[in-house]
């Protein structure tokens, strides 16, 4: 049986063998930038043709910040003594000392990359899976008949609470009464899940497209939530309005939420929505993300322990069994690597 305090640490700091978005695309430009995700401390950067790399942020020689040196195209240099380190994590060049046995060598550890839709996607793999899996997300983020505006914030909270907040359509109807999207439809509704290929979706039996009525989990090489709320005619033109949203651990009491507002328009109906997005509904979308902030960022570290959940709370609940199953999985395959260890030394020897 696994540990259970490494099973809960690892859901609190975050699902691994999986990618997440860890920053904004504009926050990435010329100079290295240091972050902490899923309490890793990493450093990204470009290369000369904008290709975002990642990688651990320390240099092998004496442990420095990576992020406060330079960036050199194919590979940075530490501020510190000049030690150069590329995007595979290998040592290219120690200026200070000719020949040292150093350079060459795989001393930093290194993530996969990529960039999509506006943010920049990073693979958590553990040591038994360090090549990345498929990356296939829901096609508002993929396909180009999309229009699709990313916006990110920080809350003072772990990440499993931002989950349970977007699988918990009803609260729309009451933390949301007074939102220019959410203030219509019953207070009251049943509840049901239904399967879908990535996961499931979770949604009122009685009531559809009135406000936040239902919501969709799913994996598919990420951890992603699909949900769609309704949309004045008088703010631009399109379809419907879809949400696809992500939670990213920074530590265990902190995180990012991306949230992508997508409509499947092109062309000019394109460039019209977005305008009138940005100057009309946007700021109100905001403060939607406000009030839920607000909310999670006061509730107490272990509320999760003093609950009474009913009916409407079935989503989250099945959302937790399923991360705490993939917790377990993911312990009890590295503890079993572990044990095995020695004794396929001892055999080999």
């Amino acid at each position: 049986m696994s540990d259970t305090h490494a099973v809960e640490r690892r859901l609190n700091r975050g699902l691994l063998n999986q990618w997440y978005p860890v920053l904004p695309s504009w926050a990435l430009a010329g100079a290295p930038v240091g972050i902490t995700r899923l309490s890793e401390n990493l450093v990204l950067w470009r290369d000369g043709d904008g290709v975002p790399h990642a990688a651990e942020d320390r240099c092998p020689h004496r442990g420095a910040r990576l992020s406060l040196g330079w960036n050199l195209g194919d590979r940075l240099a530490c501020w510190y003594h000049g030690v150069e380190v590329d995007g595979t994590g290998t040592v290219r060049k120690v200026p200070a000392v000719p020949n040292c046995p150093l350079e060459g060598q795989k001393a930093v550890r290194s993530f996969p990359a990529k960039e999509v839709r506006g943010a920049i996607f990073v693979y958590f793999g553990d040591e038994l899976h360090s090549q990345p899996c498929p990356l296939d997300l829901p096609e508002e983020l993929t396909n180009p008949e999309f229009g699709a505006i990313v916006c990110f914030a920080k809350w003072k909270c772990n990440y499993r609470y931002a989950i349970d907040n977007v699988m918990d359509p009803m609260h729309g109807a009451y933390l949301h009464a007074a939102s220019h999207s959410m203030a219509f439809g019953d207070k009251s509704a049943n509840m049901q899940l239904r399967k879908t290929p990535t996961g499931f979706s979770f949604e009122k039996t009685t009531q559809r497209d009135v406000n936040f009525d239902w919501v969709e989990f799913g994996n598919s090489g990420a951890t992603w939530l699909r949900l769609s709320i309704p949309y004045r005619q008088s703010a631009g033109p399109g379809g419907s309005f879809y949400i696809v949203g992500f939670a990213t651990p920074v530590d265990e009491d902190n995180c990012l939420v991306f949230f992508w507002r997508a409509r499947k328009c092109t062309g000019w109906v394109r460039d019209v929505w977005q305008f009138m997005y940005r100057t009309k509904l946007e700021g109100l979308h905001w403060a939607v993300l406000e009030q839920d902030r607000v909310v999670l960022e006061h509730m107490a570290p272990d509320a999760r322990s003093r609950e009474f959940l009913y009916q409407h709370d079935t989503g989250l609940a099945r959302v937790r069994r399923v991360m705490q199953q993939r917790a377990e999985e993911q312990v009890k395959a590295l503890e079993a690597a572990q044990a095995s260890a020695p004794q396929s030394g001892q055999a080999a020897a």
